[in-house]
């Protein structure tokens, strides 16, 4: 598979680390195009790393994270775009305080997503990945992400939506990332166990257990990556201020993550092509010879 185009829509830089990144160094070393779209700035992160808690950081946190982000797309081998809106942060507090004015999450959506239809209509991906109707997990900017990637995956083809953001491009495909799989992280800590090393994963594990969601029996594509794990973990590494070394992201080592789960998990959400369920191939039924042709096709029969 050479020559298609995938576009991975993310909230925050390191995002695209922990949710299919394996899965774009593959796609990208096998000659695709492959392009990261962040939409914010991620200025509100906390420092998770007690290493990167020290004088400066904070002070400077917008160039040390841009910074990172471009550490990691170069360790994955990808493009890569930022939307400019500012982190909303997550808050915290009963009652909830606002967001920050002015941040990513307070934004009109469909301003916002006019602006993520011009980087489609200028990208022009066959498939997009994004988050699904929770967001991965309910940070508003996730969830503002799910609903303008929704939004644009209908818009993007229509001509009279945003003319001024280019000629109108149908994407094929569009799926969900879920990077955080149950059935994974008791395979990982079992194998921690058997080493007579503690696990990082047992809160983890508590909360979706006791949650008793099966993130697995969403899942309709499985693709495998094990190869480039390496490339993941580096990503991961090069987001020092987001990714503790002694935490639950770098605790296996990755001899260990290619041996108990080779794989990434997507769930196909929308798609304008046929395609046999379930899938290894996140461009199934994907010609390439006439992708762009199928794709251009589909705006001109509206």
């Amino acid at each position: 598979m050479a020559g298609l185009r995938l576009m991975a829509i993310h909230a925050h830089p390191d995002d695209e680390s922990s949710k299919g990144a394996a899965t774009m160094a593959k796609y990208a070393s096998e000659g695709n195009r492959v392009l990261v779209v962040t939409c914010t700035d991620g200025r509100r992160g906390d420092i998770l790393n007690p290493a990167m808690d020290r004088p400066g950081v904070l002070e400077n946190i917008l160039e040390v994270r841009e910074q990172e982000m471009a550490e990691a797309a170069a360790a994955l081998g990808v493009e890569h775009q930022w939307m400019g809106y500012e982190d909303s942060g997550l808050p915290q507090g009963d009652p909830l305080p606002p967001l920050p004015e002015g941040s990513f999450a307070t934004q009109d959506p469909e301003a916002v997503t006019a602006h993520l239809v011009e980087s489609i209509r200028e990208f022009r991906p066959h498939v997009i990945i994004t988050y699904d109707e929770n967001g991965g997990y309910p940070h508003p900017d996730h969830l503002m992400v799910h609903e303008i990637s929704m939004l644009a995956w209908d818009k993007a083809g229509d001509p009279s939506f945003a003319p001024e953001a280019g000629p109108a491009w149908t994407p094929l495909k569009l799926y969900y990332s879920h990077g955080f799989i149950l059935q994974r992280m008791r395979l990982l800590q079992d194998r921690l166990y058997a080493q007579g090393k503690k696990s990082p994963y047992e809160l983890m594990i508590q909360r979706w257990e006791e949650n008793k969601a099966d993130v697995m029996s969403r899942v309709t594509t499985r693709v495998e990556c094990a190869e480039y794990f390496p490339q993941r973990a580096a990503a991961l590494t090069a987001h020092a201020t987001q990714i503790d070394p002694a935490g639950a992201f770098l605790a296996s080592p990755v001899e260990d993550q290619q041996e108990v789960w080779p794989t990434e998990e997507f769930e196909l959400a929308r798609t304008r092509v046929a395609s046999t369920l379930p899938e290894d191939d996140l461009f199934a039924g994907i010609d390439p010879k006439t992708a762009d042709a199928l794709a251009e096709g589909f705006g001109q029969e509206r």
